[in-house]
């Protein structure tokens, strides 16, 4: 018997979460639930779904009979909360897109409406999903490395992903979205307590706006690309980041989706003279960091530095594990590991051969949720996710309490 999913939310995420459900062979998509038509009956349209299984919105799926087994939470991030507390209140297993909620508040809200319904619930965590990440736990459980004394981990967010979705797009400020450090990178923060296992007890941070600026507006630049006269010369140009994106259907997909759905020159050209993502870089209304750094101290001695930055490709993270009996050093794909004992080296195939983007499926990280999701959810158990409600919520406080820490420059208690 399949597992029975409702979509809320059609865009990109939802999309892909859909896909991978019906391509596992366990599940079918039964519902759908988005206020823009297109979307909806796009995506409705892709599973077979009849009229009566196409909602405007969640509170429209609420209110009738129940139809899944779960749902799938993919809104824009301020529509996390309510959905999440009605869905789990009517019994169905949840599968929530991170982050959990813009506020501590409504997060704790989302955990006691889960915990008192006892449903099967995750937040979409991808990065602890992947072989890579499989491979990595288990080096570090099984001691090879001795006790944990420090971690180095840096994402790469990418210098035109930073400028598609942070300075241009949908998270490019914090009173719409959220900080950088929750929309982008509670992932991170989730993946290295996961990794750690330890708790945190003290954060630190700093980061700020260094680049993407009125006053680092190059001398002639115009309001939009098209037309600017230093648009060739410039690393953010929306013109040769979109338009070539053309006849390859991953970039199509993502990220010139958001942009347009008329994948051709005139398509694209006409969306960047009039929508948000032909903008000037340094003329948005952006207001996120594009650099940060994080630093953890853990109950047992341990410390973690994270850095995200902007000023990079778009890759998989950076690892390094300081261990007192060895030392590892991950890349997404492959890690080098050092034995102190006898100084002999060794280097893990992870098999991951996926890239780190969204187009990508993070490295195969949402193939390994929606399938761990769809164990969960057969079996009636939370265990197949190995993280539950509370496990989610420990990453947001780290990622809220660092937040308080860069504002007020201050060290702040867990």
């Amino acid at each position: 018997m399949s597992v029975t999913l409702a979509i809320i939310g059609a865009g990109a995420r939802g999309q892909i979460y859909a896909r991978a459900a019906a391509a596992d062979g366990r599940a079918r998509i039964v519902a759908v639930a988005d206020p823009d038509p297109a979307r909806r009956n796009a995506l409705a349209d892709e599973h077979g779904l009849p009229e009566d299984a196409r909602f405007a919105g969640w509170a429209e799926l609420a209110a009738a009979p129940k139809r899944a087994d779960a749902v799938v939470i993919a809104t824009q991030d301020r529509m996390h909360a309510e959905p999440a507390v009605a869905f789990a209140e009517l019994g169905y297993a949840i599968l929530l897109e991170k982050p959990m909620a813009p506020t501590e508040r409504e997060a704790r809200r989302i955990v006691e409406a889960v915990e008192r319904s006892g449903v099967v619930f995750a937040v979409c965590h991808v990065l602890r999903y992947t072989a890579y990440t499989r491979a990595f736990k288990e080096l570090v459980g099984g001691g090879r490395l001795g006790t944990i004394s420090s971690v180095q981990h840096l994402e790469p967010v990418g210098w035109w992903h930073m400028a598609h979705s942070f300075v241009r797009g949908s998270w490019r400020n914090a009173a719409g979205s959220g900080p950088m450090l929750l929309t982008k990178s509670c992932h991170d923060l989730d993946w290295l307590l996961h990794l750690v296992q330890d708790e945190p007890v003290s954060v630190a941070s700093f980061g700020s706006l260094t680049h993407f600026r009125p006053e680092n507006r190059p001398p002639g630049a115009g309001g939009r690309c098209v037309g600017c006269a230093v648009e060739p010369t410039c690393p953010y140009s929306a013109q040769r980041l979109y338009l070539g994106c053309l006849g390859d259907p991953d970039r199509e997909f993502w990220p010139l989706g958001p942009v347009t759905s008329d994948a051709t020159v005139a398509g694209v050209t006409h969306a960047l003279e009039t929508g948000p993502y032909g903008r000037c870089v340094y003329d948005c209304d952006n207001d996120v960091v594009d650099q940060q750094v994080v630093m953890l101290e853990f109950a047992r001695g341990a410390t973690v530095s994270f850095t995200m930055t902007a000023f990079t490709p778009l890759e998989h993270r950076k690892t390094r594990v300081f261990g007192t009996h060895g030392f590892a050093e991950g890349d997404g794909r492959t890690i080098r590991v050092v034995d102190f004992t006898t100084g002999a080296e060794e280097s893990i195939d992870t098999g991951t051969t996926a890239g780190a983007s969204l187009a990508d499926g993070h490295g195969g990280g949402d193939v390994g949720l929606i399938r761990a999701f769809i164990d969960a959810v057969e079996a009636g158990d939370q265990a197949p996710l190995g993280a539950g409600a509370a496990d989610a919520l420990a990453g947001h406080l780290v990622v809220w309490a660092a937040e308080r820490a860069r504002e007020r420059r201050t060290v702040e208690a867990l």
